[in-house]
This record gives C-alpha cells, structure tokens and sequence, in this order.
C-alpha cells in the first residue's frame, strides 16, 4: 500500500480535473451534514462501459485511418491524434474507477501518471476538435485546401497541441500526491500549498478554463456556426445530413464538457471564498461534480460515434477493410456502401466524415 504523506488539509484546493478528493472547510466554516454517498460500484459500472467502447470505438478509428494512408486529409490526421488521445485517457478508467469503489491503492507515482493522462487528453482533445472545426471551416466556407492539405504543416499544429497540453498539465507532477483523510482513506490529489496566496490559485484555475476549454469552444461555435450557414446554402440532397453531424458535434461536446467546466469554476470559488458557501450549495457541488465528470469522461468513446461511425466514408473505408480480410464477401460491397457526404464536396476529403 502507497505510503501516505501527512499535509495541512487548509492547504488542500481543488484546481485540476481531480475532483475525487473531498473538500475540507476551514476551521472557522460551520459544519455541514453531507449527503449520503452514491452507490460507489455505479461508477464502477460506468467507468467499465466507457472504457469498453473507448477502446473498440477508438481501436476502429485508427485501423481505418492508417489503412488510407494515401487519401488521408488534415481531417483524419487530427482524428487519428484524437483517438490516440482517447484511448490514452481509457487506460486512467480501471484506475479511477477501483479508486472510487475504494481508495487510492496504487500510490504516488502511478497517482501522478493517472492524472497527466487524464489532463492531457482534455486539453489535446478540446484543441484537437477546434483544428477540426477549423479545418471544416477553411475547406467549406472558405474553399482553402493550400493551408488544410499541406501535411507537414498540420503535423506541425498537432505536434505544438501535445506540447501544450503536456506544458499546462506539468502542474500535476509538481503537486499531485497521495495522503490520507479521515473518511476517504487513502486520496490522490492536488496539494498545491497553503503558502500560496488565493489570488494565485484563482489564477491557475481560471488560466486553465479559458485556455483548455472556454476558448476552444468560441473557435468551435465560430468555424462549426458559418459551416453550417454555408451548408443551408448549398444546393445538395446531403446537406441535411452533414449539418446534423456537426449540430451533434457541437450539442455532444456542450452537454459533456460545459457543465463538468462551470461546476469546477464555481466550485473553486467557493472553495477560496469568493462565494459564499452555504451548507446546501456545498451539497449540491458535492453531488454535481462527479455527475458532471461521468458526462466528461464519457465524451472520449462518443467521439468515434460522431466522427467516424456518422460519416458515410468511414463505414466505405472500414468495409473495404472487412473485405480484404475475407469477412464479408467483396460483391456485396455495393449493396453497403452509399455515396460520399457533402462533407467532403470542397476536395479537402476525408476517409471518416
């Protein structure tokens, strides 16, 4: 069993994705009745179906993408990175959800690797999707394809996304740890310091937010908003189908990450005082952050359902792929594959949507 590290449980905020570890009012709060804990193997069972379908779902996306190598588009460049993000990010579920049903067990160094996993496939992700956005945005509203189809730069972009996601989650190594609580046991997380000032925890909660989250989302909402104009415009017996692709894209993304992100705000600010805490409000936040990061964590095994199993060309691309392995028999091909969305009209293609 990992060995415990005595801290001052002051000191202890919530400024990072970890919102496992419970909170801890000052010496002066009044006392709070907590509610009665959720069932703890539910999160079990759903961090297990997550899990499953992250794995198959993003398993299929790569296999189809590398086996188009030669017709790959920037758009299938940043799916493949999503997906790698992903599946990265499915190898944190076992652990989260033993931690769950449990206590923290695996000690500080798998503690500290979990969560840069965890960190680094929402900012990758969030980042990823807003290069799609704006990929889709040259390649329909502004007919580009001498930016989008020049693969070293794209490589590029995805190169700077790991770093910087890698760079925003450092904070992680430096301050996650593991400690024990009176009614949790074992916890990993954040000891950031009770010498650091509350204006500079502010900081860093908000910092992140807006870099990993907020302003990915504006890009999204922008590119995916005059996408979908340009589509109504289109003379195509198509567009139907490709702008209910990207309004779910944009629907799934809010209803899985907005409210997690608002919750954590909030939560902070409480935390630090710059909302008043009431018994009931901290209640409340105690219930809604983990429903809010189950929504969270499910985004990474929809992602192959909206880029991917939707698109009309990844299910080409993957029975093609059957095929030649002998599953199905190639003369029926005709009768599974349907013609190419308006998606890829613009010639920027893409072998998924």
């Amino acid at each position: 069993m990992a060995n415990s590290i005595n801290v001052d449980l002051e000191g202890i905020e919530d400024y990072s994705l970890d919102t496992s570890a419970p909170y801890y009012p000052s010496s002066d709060a009044a006392p709070c009745q907590p509610l009665e804990d959720v069932n703890r193997y539910i999160y079990v069972v759903v961090y297990s179906i997550v899990f499953l379908l992250n794995i198959v779902g993003n398993t299929l996306v790569i296999v189809v993408i590398r086996h188009n190598k030669l017709k790959r588009s920037s758009t299938d460049f940043y799916l493949l990175n999503l997906a790698i993000a992903d599946l990265l990010f499915a190898f944190t579920l076992p652990f989260w959800a033993a931690y769950k049903a449990h206590e923290w067990i695996f000690g500080v160094t798998m503690c500290k690797l979990v969560c840069i996993l965890q960190e680094v496939n929402f900012y990758s992700g969030i980042l990823l999707l807003a290069c799609i956005s704006v990929d889709r945005y040259l390649a329909i509203v502004r007919a580009t394809e001498s930016v989008t189809q020049k693969r070293h730069l794209v490589k590029h972009i995805t190169a700077a996304i790991w770093i910087f996601s890698f760079a925003i989650s450092f904070p992680t190594i430096l301050f996650k740890t593991v400690f024990k609580t009176p009614k949790h046991g074992l916890v990993c997380h954040e000891d950031i310091g009770a010498e650091n000032t509350v204006h500079w925890k502010i900081i860093i909660t908000i910092g992140r937010q807006l870099a990993g989250f907020f302003i990915p989302l504006i890009i999204m909402l922008f590119c995916y908003g005059f996408t979908i104009k340009t589509l109504f415009q289109t003379k195509n017996n198509q567009k139907q189908r490709a702008m209910m692709v990207i309004f779910a894209v944009v629907l799934v993304f809010l209803v899985c990450w907005l409210p997690y992100n608002i919750t954590v705000i909030v939560d902070s600010l409480m935390r630090t005082g710059y909302i008043n805490e009431t018994c009931d409000f901290r209640n409340k936040l105690d219930v809604a952050l983990p429903v809010t990061e189950i929504f969270g964590y499910s985004h990474s095994c929809i992602n192959p359902i909206l880029y991917a199993f939707i698109g009309q060309k990844f299910r080409r691309s993957f029975l093609r792929i059957l095929a030649s392995k002998g599953i199905i028999r190639k003369e029926n091909l005709p009768h599974f594959v349907r013609s190419s969305s308006v998606m890829s009209t613009s010639g920027n293609t893409s072998t998924t949507i």
